[in-house]
């Protein structure tokens, strides 16, 4: 306690400072990803910006010096208007201010800040942000969003569950969840694990990068378009009587002409190797590989928490035999014992906090981390604490 007493501490001191990077991703892009401070957790009204057009409604996330990272504030205006909206639009478009980010992932700095003082906010967040993923995974009426540039973590929530996503040539799209010591989380363990082949395995547990037509190539877009037609395709839409008109019209502005999936070549050796049933199967796979892909690869994972790793793993495994809100429930659970875990808090400190990229993960080695330390990840929670998925 004494050790995470001195790291709240240092948060304090550095909340207003810059966050350094680590080597997996850019430094802009890995400060915003996992960092918003505290001052950033407001109830600003401008932190979302809703419009009502006719029967139409659009959902502007407006952080864009944060990359739209997404905080509890701003889940607290999204759910109950999309909760209404549901009953009385014919159409709802979801978007992120500025020309970086659609949404960069969500504010685990400030969740691990109300840890370190013996705050509730990450059982908050990580419930509220989960029901929200549920209600846009059931939503009745056509939800389009546009993932134009990054689009990581609790930005994937708000956008792959819906009907359409709608990509660019600048949508990045990464989960790198198990860097953190966390897991695919935002019902990563409902759609991952239903991409082609071993493709979602392999981006769960290395947090690799997608861009641009990629992210419609591995199946997360339902779309392409040029960002610099974005703004016309929102007006036609907007124009749309049904959901006719939703299809042709996105259909009309999506670039048929694309260039072929960047992992082409690689796919036979994602699915020979994310194939195996243990995190050990895989790694050895990979110390077996001496190709320029197996060896970079080996180096992301020797990266990730190895809990994490584990975690994450029988949570696909788990996940792809059930519905989405199901896997949300799961994730909740897991959502909680992360945030009462070494490996989580240890994980933005050393990312986020003290930055020295190297975190003490605990275990430190993959095959330290039992069978019995994973299975309790997945514990059922007291019934008044389980998922509910209506707020």
């Amino acid at each position: 306690m004494c050790v995470y007493l001195n790291y709240c501490n240092r948060i304090n001191n550095l909340l207003i400072k810059k966050v350094n990077i680590t080597p997996l991703f850019n430094k802009k892009l890995l400060q915003n990803i996992f960092s918003v401070s505290a001052r950033n957790m407001s109830d600003s009204q401008e932190d979302v910006l809703i419009q009502n057009v006719d029967d139409k409604g659009i959902i502007c996330l407006n952080r864009p010096k944060a990359l739209n990272s997404l905080n509890l504030s701003m889940v607290r205006k999204i759910y109950p208007t999309l909760a209404k909206w549901e009953k009385e639009k014919t159409l709802v478009i979801v978007k992120g201010a500025g020309d970086k980010a659609f949404c960069a992932g969500g504010d685990v700095k400030a969740v691990v800040e109300s840890a370190f003082e013996g705050g509730d906010l990450g059982n908050q967040f990580f419930r509220e942000e989960y029901i929200c993923n549920g209600l846009i995974g059931s939503y009745k009426i056509p939800y389009i969003a546009f993932i134009h540039g990054i689009v990581m973590g609790g930005g994937v929530g708000l956008s792959v569950h819906g009907k359409y996503r709608v990509a660019t040539e600048k949508t990045l799209f990464a989960m790198p969840e198990t860097q953190i010591g966390l897991f695919p989380d935002v019902g990563g363990t409902y759609f991952l694990p239903r991409l082609g082949g071993q493709l979602g395995y392999y981006l769960a547990l290395t947090g690799f990068r997608l861009k641009g037509s990629d992210v419609m190539k591995a199946g997360i877009a339902t779309h392409f378009v040029q960002s610099d037609d974005l703004h016309n395709l929102e007006q036609e839409l907007l124009q749309c009587k049904n959901e006719n008109d939703v299809q042709y019209t996105l259909k009309k502005f999506h670039v048929k002409d694309l260039p072929e999936f960047s992992l082409t070549k690689d796919l036979d050796k994602i699915n020979y190797t994310f194939a195996s049933d243990t995190v050990e199967g895989i790694v050895q796979k990979l110390e077996n590989d001496c190709s320029e892909w197996g060896q970079q690869t080996l180096k992301l994972m020797q990266k990730m928490s190895p809990t994490s790793l584990k975690v994450s793993l029988k949570a696909l495994e788990i996940g792809k035999k059930m519905d989405l809100l199901d896997c949300l429930q799961m994730e909740y659970r897991l959502a909680t014992s992360c945030l009462a875990n070494k490996d989580f808090l240890e994980g933005v400190r050393a990312l986020l906090i003290d930055k020295d990229q190297n975190p003490q993960w605990s275990p430190k080695k993959i095959e330290d981390v039992t069978n019995d330390i994973v299975h309790s990840f997945f514990t059922k929670l007291p019934d008044h604490q389980e998922l509910k998925h209506r707020l």
